[in-house]
């Protein structure tokens, strides 16, 4: 069960981004990876419906992303069933799930036991969803899921807010630029693992940190990566 007084940090801090400057695939990002870290988590990622598909904009840590990846490529798994159904979809034990053969194949390999799919509700419509994983099997307390959907809403509301007006077609195009931001981010890996000798993994974290310590935009870091020759 979680911690309820750093649920509420949390929620705290992570809704006084709303009143700065904000990219989108950031704030996903971090949803990501606060509530991975409130319910002691492996890891987590969000996926986004952009033209009719399932897209992973991103997977904090980076190990994980082969399953948000093969979600993308495969249109099959539990955020991908939370996505097209708006419930939450919730796995013990992968071992134990009959469901997804494909994806339990790649959760084996990575060392991952249990998933959760908490959607991303826009009115009556479903605009993605929160991927949680856990390394180990995990009862999916009902308070847990709860804390995951708060969070989720929140992050729903980064969406809304991006725009100047709150309309399904401009949520679209928040969403497109996330998975816009989130390919030069993969190229910005792929570039300064090479340049620095490093697991593409390791690579995203020097990159983050440079980010973090500079207060600057991870999507325009990587653009210097890419564009302008930047090696942090």
């Amino acid at each position: 069960m979680y911690d309820h007084a750093e649920f509420v940090r949390t929620t705290s801090e992570f809704a006084q981004k709303l009143i700065e400057p904000y990219e989108v695939h950031e704030v996903l990002g971090d949803l990501a990876e606060r509530t991975s870290q409130l319910l002691a988590l492996a890891g987590g990622g969000v996926t986004v419906e952009v033209d009719g598909r399932v897209r992973a904009i991103t997977t904090i840590p980076e190990w994980l992303a082969d399953l948000g990846r093969h979600q993308e490529d495969t249109q099959k798994g539990p955020c991908i069933d939370a996505s097209a159904t708006g419930a939450v979809v919730a796995v013990a034990d992968l071992r134990a799930d009959t469901r997804w053969p494909d994806y339990r194949a790649v959760a084996a390999r990575i060392g991952v036991r249990a998933a959760a799919g908490i959607p991303m509700h826009l009115g009556a419509h479903t605009v993605g969803a929160l991927n949680l994983y856990g390394a180990a099997p995990r009862i999916w307390d009902s308070e847990d899921l709860a804390a995951a959907r708060v969070l989720t809403d929140l992050a729903t509301g980064f969406l809304i807010n991006a725009s100047s007006y709150a309309k399904q077609a401009l949520v679209t195009e928040q969403l497109q630029h996330a998975l816009d931001s989130r390919i030069v981010i993969e190229q910005a890996k792929g570039i300064l693992a090479e340049a620095r000798g490093l697991e593409v993994a390791r690579a995203f974290e020097v990159m983050r940190k440079y980010t973090r310590d500079r207060n600057l935009r991870l999507v325009e870091v990587a653009r210097a990566v890419v564009h302008m020759g930047l090696r942090p």
